[in-house]
């Protein structure tokens, strides 16, 4: 094997594709990059069992095949040369690479015991790139972290004709952010729980001008998205998360009895100042009446914290509580400069959401509140 290629092209291809590896794989071959040549290009491709990246690039190729060598350690290497063309030869059991005046030399690792990457269903649709991105950021926002409750690190996506919707929760909080999308079927139907920061890596990846293609089969349980880059394409697949998500879209409450809307800046500002003396897993209280809303909060007899924030509030009055992290996570994931927040009673779940609309009203989240020292 032996071919030229740009070192700004293939250092952020190999980048992109090592960036699923295992920190501790459970076969060492599992920490290898597939590095294949052939007269169509280069082809990277990294696979641990769960995820899979492949990426496809140019390159000049004079002798075709396959080597697999530790992705993090090329990773590395090519991350550190000069901007100029990278010469790769595979020389018996080692690959050396010369760049400039760098000379390296790889151990290579069996690659007939590499398994082979699966195989992606069928595309389901397509959907914008930029937009997609967008959405999985402000999803992700709400998804659990705990590897005890599996199902809930995982972000839903359910899709109904041209309707893409993504769901996420943690039990304390829940996010619901809508899109269009162009379903390869009219009538499709489908839906997938898809690991949250696999989506969010992929998502962040393919952004931009880059259109996505999904792939999703219940039945093999893989959920694939490819996109094309100016460098070629690159598609990552995943196992779905087994187990039901919970039905939260009931949670959404049909009606408010109070609403109030703010600034989204000054509130979040205003939020982490008070939030600063706030003991630790206790609540920032918020009082919402008379055109403002007054935070309070306070760490025992040591320090106490008060500030109010002009709102437009239509309704009963509301005195209430939130974990200030969780409402900062909520705030800051919206797009706008006005917001809104929604009750139904202080003891309920507030709705947060874009007041401007202009698309950002397709993003709801919702956040229980937190019992208030006395």
């Amino acid at each position: 094997m032996k071919f030229r290629v740009e070192r700004d092209v293939f250092a952020d291809a190999v980048a992109w594709a090592a960036r699923s590896l295992p920190v501790r794989p459970s076969a060492p071959v599992l920490a290898g990059l597939l590095v294949e040549a052939s007269e169509a290009g280069l082809v990277l491709s990294a696979f641990d069992y769960e995820t899979s990246a492949r990426a496809e690039l140019r390159a000049d190729v004079s002798a075709e095949g396959r080597v697999l060598v530790s992705g993090r350690l090329l990773a590395d290497i090519c991350r550190s040369l000069p901007n100029k063309p990278i010469d790769f030869e595979l020389n018996g059991p080692k690959l050396e690479l010369k760049c400039g005046a760098g000379r390296f030399s790889l151990q290579t690792m069996p690659v007939e015991e590499y398994p082979s990457l699966p195989t992606v269903p069928p595309a389901s649709g397509v959907v914008a790139g930029d937009e997609f991105a967008s959405a999985v950021s402000q999803a992700v926002t709400a998804a659990g972290r705990d590897d005890m409750l599996p199902v809930l690190t995982g972000v839903r996506i359910e899709i109904e004709g041209d309707r893409m919707s993504l769901l996420a929760t943690d039990r304390f909080r829940l996010s619901h952010r809508e899109l269009t999308w162009r379903p390869a079927a009219t009538d499709a139907s489908l839906a997938a729980l898809v690991p949250a920061k696999v989506l969010s890596d992929t998502a962040k990846t393919l952004s931009g001008d880059v259109t996505i293609s999904i792939s999703a089969s219940g039945g093999e349980g893989i959920i694939g998205f490819e996109g094309n880059t100016p460098d070629g394409v690159r598609r990552t697949t995943t196992r779905l998360l087994d187990g039901d998500f919970p039905k939260v879209r009931s949670l959404f409450p049909s009606e408010h009895l109070t609403v109030a809307t703010v600034d989204k800046a000054e509130l979040i500002d205003t939020v982490k100042r008070v939030a600063l003396v706030a003991e630790r897993n206790t609540a920032v209280q918020m009082k919402f009446a008379d055109g403002e809303i007054v935070l309070d909060s306070q760490s025992g007899d040591e320090a106490q914290a008060t500030e109010a924030v002009s709102a437009d509030i239509n309704g009963d009055e509301i005195v209430t509580g939130f974990n200030p992290t969780y409402l900062l996570d909520g705030l800051s994931a919206i797009n706008g400069e006005k917001i809104d927040l929604a009750f139904t009673q202080a003891t309920k779940p507030v709705v947060i959401s874009a007041t401007d609309g202009g698309g950002e009203s397709t993003f709801r989240y919702l956040l229980m509140p937190r019992r208030l020292l006395s």
